[in-house]
């Protein structure tokens, strides 16, 4: 397992490429987010998918999220209501939010479910990382152990199962809050400790 310090402000353009290329061969990342320390495959590759899941030990029947750079990269996977305001008042920030996928989203990716996680992080790191494509968002952990908020403890319980670790600094260590904007209203199904904005 390779660690590599970052800036958090400044991300290093070589650092934030190293980890692209990475991705872009099928390998596993792990990165902070402005939550907690996240597993990152790109979600185009069926192959890293399959490693997210062995490396987590995580049920099949239970979806990743998705991590993108940008609002305007959502219509790429996932189908926008007619009034995203929402989003736009609440976005980038330590939210998941539930839309209905586009049908060349890997079904891999979210349990067969037609809804997909999205996850935009008020984070630089996670955003450059996603400039070129989607990556998988679950923190770094073996599902039901201890969450990950350092790149030490990312090391210490994951060994070398993954190829990069970018070490951003301790991370925040609260989960996000989750909300299905399938529904209307809106409904949030997990409350963290960040209030979405419901626009009533």
């Amino acid at each position: 397992m390779k660690i590599i310090q970052i800036n958090p402000q400044n991300p290093e353009k070589e650092k934030i490429n190293q980890a692209i290329q990475i991705l872009e061969e099928d390998g596993i990342i792990v990165y902070p987010t402005d939550t907690i320390y996240g597993l990152g495959a790109n979600i185009y590759s069926d192959k890293a998918i399959k490693k997210v899941f062995s490396i987590k030990k995580r049920d099949h029947n239970k979806p990743l999220s998705v991590c993108l750079s940008r609002i305007g990269d959502i219509s790429e996977i996932a189908y926008l209501g007619e009034d995203d305001q929402q989003l736009n008042e609440n976005l980038p920030g330590p939210y998941t939010i539930l839309l209905k996928k586009k049908e060349h989203v890997s079904p891999l990716l979210t349990a067969g479910s037609e809804k997909i996680g999205i996850r935009i992080p008020n984070n630089k790191i996670c955003r450059d990382l996603t400039r070129k494509f989607p990556i998988t968002s679950t923190s770094a952990n073996i599902s039901g152990e201890k969450v990950p908020i350092t790149a030490e403890e990312v090391a210490e319980h994951l060994d070398d199962q993954v190829d990069l670790v970018i070490d951003g600094g301790k991370t925040k260590g609260t989960p996000s809050t989750v909300v299905d904007c399938t529904k209307k209203p809106p409904e949030i199904l997990r409350q963290s400790n960040q209030e979405f904005n419901l626009l009533k």
